[in-house]
């Protein structure tokens, strides 16, 4: 079983936050990954529901902050709506993931979790006017 290191970081190298998931198998899509990372950040934040929420992506009608998003209210988020945000969110370049010194192209690549011990999650900012 593997243990794999989720890394956010800026476009510019600085770390945001780091997350451990243990118990993998050794070979995962991209996706299966990405959904995991997310249901998982879900379950932290609905184990004591706030206003605020860490995650890769935006909950419905929240607002970013510096360090996460605002709700409007304390709620649970449904975890399979934000994986299915996230998805949308790498197809449409919100995000890009880095296995090793490589950029993931696509949610169905496989990554080995033998030689990748860690993915690197890069949130991409969008300019005004392009």
């Amino acid at each position: 079983m593997a243990t794999l290191a989720l890394l956010d970081e800026t476009a510019t190298g600085g770390r945001l936050a780091e997350s451990t998931l243990t118990g993998l198998p050794d070979r995962m899509t991209v996706r299966e990954l990405v959904r995991l990372r997310v249901r998982e950040e879900v379950a932290r934040h609905n184990a004591a529901p706030s206003r605020h929420f860490t995650g890769l992506v935006r909950p419905d009608d929240a607002e970013a902050e510096a360090n996460g998003y605002r709700l409007r209210e304390a709620r649970r988020l449904d975890w399979e709506r934000q994986a299915d945000i996230a998805e949308r969110a790498f197809a449409h370049n919100g995000f890009i993931v880095l296995a090793g010194d490589r950029q993931v192209e696509s949610l169905e690549e496989v990554v080995d979790l033998e030689v990748h011990t860690e993915l690197v999650f890069i949130k991409l900012v969008q300019l005004v006017g392009g």
